[in-house]
């Protein structure tokens, strides 16, 4: 069985080191799952306590998708508790990645939609390749964008542009989500892992404790909305339309919505 998520890290010539992350599940499009965020909230915590890590890039495998949401097949959500459950460990490992104390990076080719999103969202940059594209897509399974994404899209983009996204569907391709923000740089299809990589040398060049600092505070108001995220998508787990929206996207067919 293939490692959800992939680890190794790159050595520069004054030996200082960068930990790259890859979901590893391309058979779904590396549609996140509970596995996965165990597996990278674990290195993200070794990697943010090694001081010889200076900063972290985040990818998917394959060139389809950097990561196309949440993973169905593994949302098998029957109590309100277990959702619950669920829903604090993805608060987790966002709370994580924003207050890592180390920049993160999202080196985005392909889809990232939904979680996959939202992952790179609570990345520090996102550089993206020329065929990269960005959606929020939670309203088509009958649910809330999660992992912080009412935080930090918004952060972003503004509150217009997040509601074309969140409310209307909006996809954006990659050359508009650098015009309007989302991405940060943009390089041909293919070069964002080297791109990303490529910013190290800035890094290098901060003194750590006031960036940590930049982070911690640019974080604020995110811990509400996690609460309060949490709550709501738990009970839409169980609602019928998110058991429709699920059934549709399985089958291939457009969901049809009740409001229950």
């Amino acid at each position: 069985m293939n490692a959800p998520v992939l680890f190794e890290e790159k050595t520069a010539a004054n030996g200082t080191r960068f930990g790259i992350a890859t979901l590893n599940s391309p058979q779904t499009l590396n549609g996140l799952s509970l596995e996965m965020v165990d597996a990278l909230a674990a290195q993200l915590d070794a990697w943010a306590n090694d001081p010889g890590v200076v900063l972290v890039v985040l990818q998917g495998a394959g060139e389809k998708a950097f990561c196309a949401g949440g993973d169905l097949g593994d949302m098998r959500v029957t109590e309100l508790a277990a959702g619950r459950a669920r829903m604090q460990d993805n608060a987790r490992l966002v709370r994580q990645m924003v207050r890592m104390g180390k920049p993160l990076i999202a080196a985005v080719e392909g889809w990232a939609v939904g979680a996959g999103l939202s992952v790179a969202l609570a990345c520090d940059s996102i550089v993206c390749g020329a065929g990269a594209r960005f959606a929020a897509g939670f309203g088509k399974v009958g649910l809330l964008a999660d992992l912080g994404q009412l935080h930090t899209l918004p952060a972003r983009i503004g509150w217009g542009r997040a509601r074309q996204i969140l409310m209307f569907g909006q996809v954006v391709e990659a050359e508009e989500a650098l015009r309007i923000g989302l991405a940060d740089r943009l390089c041909a299809a293919g070069g964002a892992l080297a791109m990303a990589l490529e910013l190290a040398g800035r890094v290098e060049q901060q003194a750590p404790l006031p960036l940590a600092m930049t982070k911690a505070l640019l974080a604020e108001g995110l811990d509400l909305l996690l609460e309060r995220e949490g709550e709501l998508q738990s009970q839409l787990f169980l609602s019928a339309d998110h058991a429709e929206g699920k059934a549709a996207f399985l089958a291939k067919r457009p969901p049809v919505f009740r409001g229950n």
